[in-house]
C-alpha cells in the first residue's frame, strides 16, 4: 500500500469532531456511496469486494462512526422502523423467534417496536392500526392472524392463510409429523396419545391435520379418546400436566405421547411421573419446538425442532428485501424444514400396556414413589 494512503487510513479525523459518513469515506479514500452501501447492508453492497467491506466496517467501529438517524430518514424519506406483533413476550416459541428478528434488524440498523396482543382480537386490530399510524415501514407478525393485508409489507411467522401483501414463513408441518410419528413407530409404539394445540394458536389445526394424515399413512390408529386439546392461556407446563391427567383418568392406555409443544410435553412428563409411570420406560414422550429447556430437562426431551431463531431471521430478512425492492414479486410462502432431535424421553415400547385375549387393553402402573 502507498505510504501516504496508509497514514491517512490509520489517522483519526482531527479536532475530535463527530465522524460523519463523508469524513469516514474521505478517511478511507472511498466514495460515500460505497461506504453507505456497506454500512446499510444494502443488496448492492454484494458487488463490493469483501476486503473493502471489512475495511469500512473496521474503520467505522474504530472511529466511533454513528449514523445520524434523523438525517438518514429525511434524506431517504424512510423511518427505518419495523413493527413486531406477537402474542406475548415469553420464553420458548416467542423468545426464540423474536431473538432471530432482533439479531437481523439490529445488524441492518433498523429500530423496531414490539407489541403483545395476548391473542385478543381487539388488541390485534388496534395494534395493526397503531403501527401503521406510527409510520413503521413493515410488520413482522408471530402467531398473529391476518384476514387481509396492510398498506405496508407484512411477513408472518406461522402464517397459513394466503393474503395479498403477506409473506408466510411456514414450517413443513407434514414433515414434522412424519419425523415424530415415524420415530415412535420405529420404537414399536402403536398406542399414541396426542396433546393438541389451543384453538387460538395458528399452528394448532394444521399440526393436528398433518398428524392424523401421517398416522393414517403409517398405519397408526389415532383413537379420538387419546387426543386432548389444550384450552387454557397459560404459558407454563400446567396445561400439559392437566391435559395428561385427563388422558390418564378417562382415555384408553397408551405407550407414547406426542405433545403440541415442549412446554406441554414437560407438563405431561410431570403428570406421568406423578401417576407412577417412568418416562421413557413406560411411556415415551415427544415434544415440539426444541426450546432451550428441552436439552436441560432430565431426561432430555426428544422433540421435533422448529428452527425458530432462523425463522425469525428469515422473516426479518424477507421483510427488508421487500422494502428494498418494493416493485418486486413477493413470495406468498417460504417453507422451513424441521429436524428430529432424539434425547432421553423416547425408548422402545415395553409391556406397560398389555392386550388381553378379549381385546381389552390395560395399563400396569408403577407404584408412586
Amino acid at each position: 500500500m502507498h505510504p501516504t494512503r496508509r497514514s491517512r487510513i490509520s489517522a483519526r479525523p482531527a479536532g475530535g469532531s463527530r465522524v460523519t459518513l463523508k469524513t469516514l469515506a474521505a478517511h478511507l479514500g472511498l466514495s460515500t456511496a460505497s461506504v453507505s452501501l456497506v454500512l446499510n447492508h444494502a443488496p448492492a453492497a454484494e458487488a463490493i469486494p469483501q476486503r473493502t467491506k471489512d475495511r469500512i466496517i473496521e474503520a467505522a467501529a474504530r472511529l466511533g462512526y454513528q449514523p445520524h438517524s434523523v438525517a438518514r430518514s429525511l434524506a431517504r424519506r424512510r423511518t427505518f422502523t419495523i413493527g413486531v406483533l406477537t402474542p406475548d413476550v415469553s420464553e420458548g416459541y416467542v423468545a426464540l423467534a423474536l431473538g432471530g428478528i432482533e439479531d437481523f434488524l439490529l445488524q441492518a440498523g433498523y429500530l423496531y417496536f414490539v407489541t403483545s396482543h395476548r391473542h385478543r382480537d381487539d388488541l390485534i386490530d388496534e395494534y395493526k392500526r397503531l403501527l401503521v399510524d406510527r409510520a413503521v415501514e413493515g410488520v413482522v407478525a408471530l402467531d398473529t392472524p391476518f384476514a387481509r393485508g396492510l398498506s405496508i409489507p407484512v411477513v408472518a411467522i406461522s402464517g397459513h392463510t394466503r393474503v395479498e401483501g403477506v409473506t408466510n414463513i411456514e414450517l413443513d408441518h407434514l414433515r414434522a409429523a412424519e419425523l415424530g410419528l415415524e420415530h415412535l413407530k420405529a420404537l414399536g409404539h402403536c398406542r399414541i396419545a396426542i396433546i393438541k394445540g389451543p384453538l387460538y394458536s395458528a399452528d394448532s389445526e394444521i399440526r393436528w391435520q398433518t398428524i392424523r394424515e401421517t398416522a393414517w399413512k403409517l398405519g397408526i390408529p389415532i383413537d379420538a379418546r387419546l387426543a386432548v386439546q389444550l384450552t387454557e392461556y397459560d404459558l407454563t407446563p400446567g396445561p400439559g400436566y392437566r391435559a395428561t391427567n385427563r388422558l390418564l383418568d378417562s382415555g384408553p392406555p397408551f405407550t407414547a405421547l406426542f405433545a403440541f409443544n415442549d412446554v406441554s410435553a414437560i407438563g405431561a412428563i410431570q403428570a406421568l411421573t406423578a401417576a407412577g409411570f417412568e418416562v421413557p420406560r413406560d411411556v415415551a414422550v415427544v415434544g415440539f419446538d426444541d426450546i432451550p429447556a428441552a436439552m436441560y430437562h432430565r431426561p432430555g426431551l426428544t422433540t421435533v425442532r422448529q428452527p425458530l431463531r432462523r425463522m425469525g431471521e428469515t422473516a426479518a430478512k424477507t421483510l427488508l428485501e421487500r422494502l428494498e425492492h418494493p416493485r418486486g414479486t413477493a413470495a406468498a410462502s417460504i417453507q422451513i424444514e424441521p429436524e428430529l432431535i432424539v434425547r432421553g424421553t423416547t425408548a422402545k415400547a415395553r409391556e406397560s400396556v398389555q392386550a388381553h385375549d378379549d381385546g381389552r387393553i390395560v395399563v400396569r402402573r408403577r407404584a408412586s414413589m
